[in-house]
């Protein structure tokens, strides 16, 4: 028989990754036993966040045969994040893309200066390869 906290211990990164996205729209609904597989249901606000998700499922194990996974995406392929005190472009993008040097790329799509973004100034952070 399955067991759910051995299961939710191998996949933490995961539900990590939920919570962490959770002020950006992420939402975590479900997470039990689903036969002998760990079941994790929830939705992400972009294809950005989605991508995300997926790496950390991927680097918990690659085949992820004991996960039975209903990731929803509820918005755009962009993710759109509006600049608080304190944010940096290279913290941003290791939050969602897991590299801090994919900031010159952010910022060009954005047509804005890395390192003199305004608060309050919403950037769309598009699907990085």
């Amino acid at each position: 028989m399955a067991d759910l906290e051995q299961l939710k211990q191998k996949y933490a990164p995961v539900l990590e990754m939920f919570t962490k996205l959770a002020p950006y729209g992420a939402q975590l609904e479900a997470v039990d036993l689903d036969g002998e597989k760990l079941h994790i249901k929830g939705t992400v606000p972009s294809k950005v966040a989605a991508n995300r998700i997926w790496d950390k499922i991927k680097a918990a194990d690659p085949s992820y045969s004991d996960l039975h996974h209903e990731v929803g995406t509820t918005g755009p392929d962009e993710q759109p994040v509006t600049i608080k005190s304190g944010d940096t472009l290279s913290a941003i993008c290791l939050l969602f893309y897991g590299s801090a040097n994919k900031y010159p790329e952010v910022a060009k799509a954005n047509g804005v200066d890395a390192n003199n973004i305004p608060v309050g100034k919403t950037i769309q952070l598009p699907v990085l390869t």
